[in-house]
């Protein structure tokens, strides 16, 4: 996104060249075959990069339930892309144009590709995915079984799983490190791909077209977002050991809070296409010769001189950075930017898991709408924001009114969130108390009960069975059933003694398998919430143009290149890494029911208390936004008045020196 390059650039002619009789210009050229070669290629890495990302997000659940690991750790994965961003950008972006640009950016896709492989590669190396179910005890092919629940099996699968622990079946090293390895690797091969390929085709193509390539090169980063959130919904429709298990074996559903998906296919998918995206840049040239601009530039005889500014720059770089920190107008820049894109990175990040939790949806169908819903209208906002900065010619005070105005506006449209809400589902011992006429006082002491303390139930399993009494309880045998009909998905269980508490006759004591499902409204309500937030995406994202572009103009134009550079890095330490590692702790104490991994420690969360959580993502996003644009107000106004003290001096000084004023403007029309 840094644009790098001095404004003499965009007003310095281009000699003519001459051949024979045959006049051409090579300013009447689009561009050389090889930079049009160079452009199709960075797209491609615009697209695979922002596809893995985009798929990354959609997997946060299923990497959560498949390691069982809380969602603060999963933050600390999603985080770690950039912190190993931050490692190499400075070093990438300041000395990378001095050597073989595309070289370099190949050489960070290749990285790219190799670290989307290693993170699936876990996968290849764990041991089949198993999860706790009761028709895990039949595999009676017939129609018909009967098997006891009660305490001599529940005793025999604690027995199993305690010895299998102390065998070493399971893993017992953190293997999701490996992910978060793979996810580092990403962040420092993305380093130099936009500040390098940018300023590349900056140097090499025609004033006017540079910024037309590199608004096309941010069309295909935000392309890559549908076909990512896409791919992720295939992926988790497929259940993680595909082709290792028989699928008609599997007793859950993608709606189980234990289901996980092919999460790992997607990344085997990308990290080939950025593979392929990484090998052409190898066979680039380092400068393009017939460019008279380039042949200037990579001059034998401007070396010297060349070297020589490289130190100038490095000796200015500290007194520039302090300039730019005591620019009052800039700092309120800075702070609103970072708490804005907060909000953001916590939306971008949690969102597919607040629509799951919220409104009960799996996570197949939620990416897949997200892709083709929410991103095609960033992708529209963005586009119509370039749109109005051309059409009316916005200056300083007339973008950051448009940033203000399109934010709040945003902002309005996330208060019918609020409103858009199912309630927890009754699950006894949990949410609900196990007999009608007992008021719920402990959660964590009522999993037992009288119904059923003589089953030996252990508090760890998580196998959800829905009674007719329209209560989920959290295994049959927390449920008191003393028989099982059927086999695998369509088995039932019978001779429920909690269900009988319930105050339901002996005939109708059965549970079948799963968790009982939401209210009707539910559904309704989660298209309306996809709707508004595509529509709060568009309005937002009307602003994109604009504040980045107040970002170039609020400094003194030869600080430029660093007050974008200092503004990214600033948002990706304050931003970028912390918020979604401390608002996935948040969401860790909204669990209701932790799984357990097999050797007795805390595995992933089965059940959220999905009012807190949604009053917890709801109001942390929106009081951050809220903020974040009450600086921006702030922001304004000391924009309007620089604005005005500009125009009051430009007029002093135009009636102190009228002739002056009047040779300088023929001057710059010449």
């Amino acid at each position: 996104m840094t644009v790098e390059g001095s404004p003499d650039r965009f007003t310095e002619t281009r000699p003519m060249e001459y051949s024979g009789q045959n006049q051409t210009t090579t300013q009447a050229k689009c561009c050389s075959p090889s930079l049009k070669v160079f452009i199709g290629l960075l797209a491609f890495c615009f697209f695979t990069k922002s596809l893995t990302g985009a798929y990354t997000k959609s997997t946060i659940s299923q990497i959560e339930r498949r390691f069982e690991i809380p969602s603060s750790t999963v933050g600390i994965i999603d985080g770690s892309f950039e912190m190993g961003n931050l490692l190499v950008i400075t070093v990438v972006s300041y000395f990378g144009a001095k050597f073989h640009r595309p070289k370099i950016i190949g050489a960070g896709v290749l990285l790219m590709g190799i670290g989307t492989l290693i993170m699936a590669l876990p996968h290849f190396i764990m041991s089949r995915y198993m999860y706790d179910t009761a028709a895990a005890h039949t595999n009676d092919p017939a129609n018909f079984t009967m098997s006891s629940t009660f305490s001599s099996d529940t005793q025999n699968t604690v027995q199993q799983l305690v010895s299998g622990c102390l065998k070493g079946e399971v893993e017992s090293s953190p293997t999701w490190v490996i992910v978060l390895f793979g996810n580092i690797l990403r962040g420092i091969g993305e380093a130099g791909i936009g500040p390098l390929g940018m300023s590349f085709i900056d140097d090499y193509a025609r004033p006017g077209n540079s910024a037309f390539y590199i608004g096309c090169l941010h069309t295909f980063g935000v392309i890559g977002p549908i076909f990512g959130y896409s791919l992720g919904s295939l992926c988790a429709s497929l259940y993680v050991d595909i082709g290792l298990v028989d699928q008609e074996s599997v007793t859950i559903t993608p709606q189980d809070s234990r289901w996980v998906g092919a999460w790992w296919l997607g990344y085997v998918v990308s990290g080939l296409l950025t593979l392929l995206a990484a090998l052409p840049l190898w066979f680039l040239p380092r400068a393009l010769p017939e460019n008279p601009q380039t042949s200037k530039a990579y001059h034998p005889s401007n070396e010297h001189k060349h070297t020589l500014s490289i130190t100038e720059i490095a000796k200015d770089f500290w007194p520039s950075i302090k300039h730019l920190l005591t620019n009052r107008i800039y700092l309120l820049y800075l702070v609103s930017s970072v708490l804005a894109f907060n909000a953001f990175a916590i939306t971008i990040t949690y969102t597919p898991k607040y629509l799951e939790q919220q409104f009960g949806q799996s996570a197949s169908k939620t990416n897949f709408l997200i892709g083709v819903i929410s991103i095609p209208a960033v992708a529209l906002g963005m586009f119509v924001s370039g749109w109005i900065m051309k059409r009316f010619k916005l200056g300083l005070l007339g973008s950051a009114r448009l940033v203000f105005f399109t934010s709040v506006t945003s902002l309005v449209c996330i208060i019918p969130y609020f409103a858009l809400s199912c309630e927890n589902i009754d699950v006894a011992g949990v949410t609900v108390p196990y007999q009608r006429s007992i008021e719920l006082q402990d959660i964590s002491c009522d999993l037992l009960n009288s119904c059923n303390a003589d089953c030996g139930c252990p508090d760890f399993l998580w196998d959800p069975v829905c009674g007719q009494n329209g209560v989920t309880y959290i295994s049959p045998c927390h449920a008191g059933c003393n028989s099982s009909w059927g086999t695998r998905q369509n088995m039932t269980f019978h001779g429920c003694t909690c269900i009988q508490s319930w105050g339901l006759t002996s005939g109708n004591s059965s549970a079948v398998l799963g968790q009982c499902p939401r209210e009707s409204s539910c559904t309704k309500m989660f298209y309306i919430y996809l709707a508004l937030q595509s529509l709060a995406f568009f309005v937002y994202c009307l602003g994109t143009v604009p504040f980045f572009l107040i970002s170039l103009r609020i400094v003194d134009p030869v600080l430029k290149s660093l007050s974008v550079g200092i503004l990214l890095l600033v948002l990706r330490v304050f931003g970028g890494i912390p918020a979604p590692i401390c608002f996935g702790a948040l969401i860790d104490m909204t669990c209701l029911k932790w799984g357990q991994n097999k050797c007795g420690g805390r595995g992933a969360c089965r059940m959220y208390d999905i009012e807190t959580f949604r009053y917890l993502f709801l109001g942390l996003v929106s009081s951050l936004q809220a903020f974040s644009y009450t600086l921006l107000w702030i922001f304004t106004t000391q924009i309007k008045r620089k604005v005005q003290n500009d125009e009051q001096m430009s007029k002093d000084i135009e009636l102190q020196y009228p002739v002056l004023c009047d040779t300088e403007q023929e001057n710059y029309v010449k």
